[in-house]
């Protein structure tokens, strides 16, 4: 028998390698902007072309390199970092295993034009499919210059499992933003065929920040400036206020370098419990100074996770230091010991005559009856509903009216279409269960029906009905509502303008990139069109991670979600009743919009069974 293992070609190493490292156009980005800062850059150009599938081109200042150098860098792990292994637990570097560029140019057409201060002309290295084509002298401006031209051009597959235009571009801007955000003494520009999306003048690091996610953020922000023997925190925290229904706004760095750390993500949420709503997300920029030997960064090829020493420790730290920001602003209740136990009230304007206290009695009231007799005292009267409760009650009322369902299921599963009774005739035979369902009993077992999933039906299946009709119905707002979005997400409402509007929403941008919302749809009537929109998008950008559907689905099915009424929340007997007329008139009741089960039945025997 022959030998059957061979050691692998160089090419087709590198492209096993390139597939690690290089997984889209936003990594090879990734690498040739920490490319450019560990050269020393003070300006750095990113110029795209066709969500960097056509060209990828980093303009630096750095320090250039010389023709062995430049060539030499081509070469898997050729690297100027690291010489030893100990060096691997000492990184104060971007760039350090030396694959970047070798997997680069195994699967481009890359193009190294480069020169040092010192001298008279500069390099040109053009590559292709890790095969050098040429190397010469040329003319050319101190510093870098990577253009990388037809990405994943010998590798057909991987170019078709590339998402669309604007997927792949929002994961470039997203990788500029983290390296730009956290180098605000470096000057960056990005460039997207040809429209300049950012021009970003070297500054402070607050500056930084209002300037890739808006001036709204100016007096929003509260600083965090906390140094131990562990670590030292640094940045910013919005102000509750701030907290968006979107993800977008949430950095974390370790000596300048973007991670992404589930468990610090928590010490900050937990930080800010109770002074955000839930299912909201605060805004944070947060780096953690460490020592390098403490924190291990080479867990993973793209190095945005790590490893620390002591997590705990980190983790208390931060979370303290947050609450003592919130609490030097007011934002989280202090106790004032000397204060608490005196009483200071402040002094009364001059000539204020001092009254009596009246005390008010109930001379009819008996503590042994059953219905106390109140009349007469408008203490005892029940308080009249807020404004708020009585919209929600006209709602769900006005949404779902003249709607019919049998008052029973059957126990073949499916509904009865002989009865047509209204449910508001028999909302006794509803009940609620555990915040989460909806039961319905009959004589032979009992309906339970998710109210969530059933909500996402029932909207789905309205908004797909209003679009599908091409007959949005708005209601004007007597005073726009004013978004200011986060550049991805402006993006996104951008490439979902006509999709909202065919919601019933009306939108217009001024000249400062701000949304002004005019009309929405008369059933979100006095809720807060910016929440709506936020939740809708972070569930149009999961849908698109997680699911393959086209934009005018996942827009359906992101509204749905994120309007559906919630499983953990009490619902009013005149809500269950108004929720179950509409879900009868679903066209499909077993699965909701995102896959769920609706409707499941325990029959008599299934309960038996718990008996046995």
């Amino acid at each position: 028998m022959t030998d059957i293992i061979n050691l692998l070609p160089d090419s087709v190493a590198n492209q096993i390698a390139a597939g690690e490292v290089i997984q889209r156009p936003a990594s090879a980005v990734k690498e040739l902007l920490e490319n450019a800062l560990d050269a020393g850059a003070t300006d750095i150009k990113l110029i795209v072309k066709d969500a960097g599938k056509t060209l990828i081109q980093v303009i630096d200042n750095g320090c250039g390199m010389s023709p062995s150098d430049a060539r030499m860098s081509f070469e898997r792990h050729a690297t100027s970092k690291i010489k030893s292994a100990e060096d691997l637990f000492d990184i104060h570097t971007m760039g350090f295993r030396g694959e970047a560029l070798a997997s680069i140019a195994a699967i481009a057409q890359v193009e190294l034009r480069s020169k040092r201060e010192d001298d008279e002309l500069g390099n040109q290295i053009i590559i292709e499919g890790t095969k050098v084509k040429s190397q010469t002298e040329i003319v050319c401006n101190n510093g870098s210059i990577f253009s990388i031209r037809n990405l994943f051009f010998n590798t057909p597959a991987r170019r078709n499992f590339l998402k669309s235009h604007n997927v792949e571009f929002r994961h470039i801007q997203e990788v500029f933003t983290r390296v730009a955000l956290v180098n605000p003494q470096i000057s960056f520009s990005f460039f997207d065929d040809q429209r300049q999306k950012f021009n970003l003048p070297k500054g402070i690091w607050k500056q930084r920040v209002i300037d890739l996610f808006g001036k709204g953020l100016n007096h929003k922000m509260l600083n965090i400036d906390e140094t131990t023997d562990v670590v030292k925190i640094s940045g910013f925290i919005g102000k509750p206020e701030t907290a968006r229904k979107t993800r977008g706004e949430q950095y974390f760095f370790v000596n300048k370098r973007f991670i992404k750390h589930p468990y610090l993500n928590h010490a900050v949420q937990n930080a800010f419990e109770e002074l955000i709503p839930e299912g909201a997300f605060p805004s944070y920029f947060i780096n953690l100074e460490i020592d390098p030997q403490k924190v291990d960064v080479n867990i993973h090829p793209t190095k945005t996770e790590v490893n620390f020493q002591d997590e705990r420790t980190i983790y208390v730290l931060l979370k303290s230091a947050i609450k003592m920001t919130l609490g030097k602003y007011a934002f989280t209740p202090t106790l004032d010991f000397e204060s608490e136990m005196s009483f200071n009230p402040a002094p009364l304007p001059p000539g204020t005559e001092v009254k009596q206290p009246e005390i008010r009695v109930n001379p009819d009231y008996n503590p042994f009856d059953k219905e106390p007799n109140n009349a007469g005292n408008d203490a005892w009267r029940k308080p009249e509903p807020t404004e708020r409760e009585v919209h929600n009650s006209e709602n769900w009322q006005k949404l779902y009216e003249d709607v019919r369902i049998p008052s029973q299921l059957d126990n073949q599963q499916n509904l009865h279409t002989d009865t047509h009774n209204s449910i508001s005739e028999n909302n006794k035979d509803f009940f609620q269960i555990a915040n989460q369902y909806i039961g319905i009993a009959d004589e032979n077992g009992l309906w339970l029906i998710s109210q969530q999933a059933a909500h996402e039906r029932v909207l789905y299946d309205r908004f797909s009905e209003i679009m599908e009709n091409s007959k949005p119905v708005s209601q004007q707002k007597l005073f726009p509502e004013v978004i200011q979005f986060a550049a991805n997400d402006l993006d996104l409402i951008h490439e979902l303008w006509d999709e909202i509007h065919s919601l019933g929403f009306q939108l217009k941008e001024d000249n400062t990139g701000d949304i002004q919302v005019i009309g929405a749809p008369p059933e979100l009537n006095n809720e807060s069109i910016q929440h709506i929109l936020e939740g809708m998008l972070e569930h149009y950008k999961n849908n698109q991670i997680n699911l393959r559907i086209d934009k005018h689905q996942n827009i359906l099915l992101s509204m749905a979600k994120n309007l559906s009424v919630k499983a953990g929340r009490k619902l009013s007997n005149d809500e269950i009743v108004a929720l179950m007329e509409a879900f009868y008139n679903s066209k499909q009741k077993d699965i909701s919009p995102s896959g769920s089960k609706i409707m499941t039945y325990l029959s008599k025997e299934d309960f038996e069974q718990k008996f046995i």
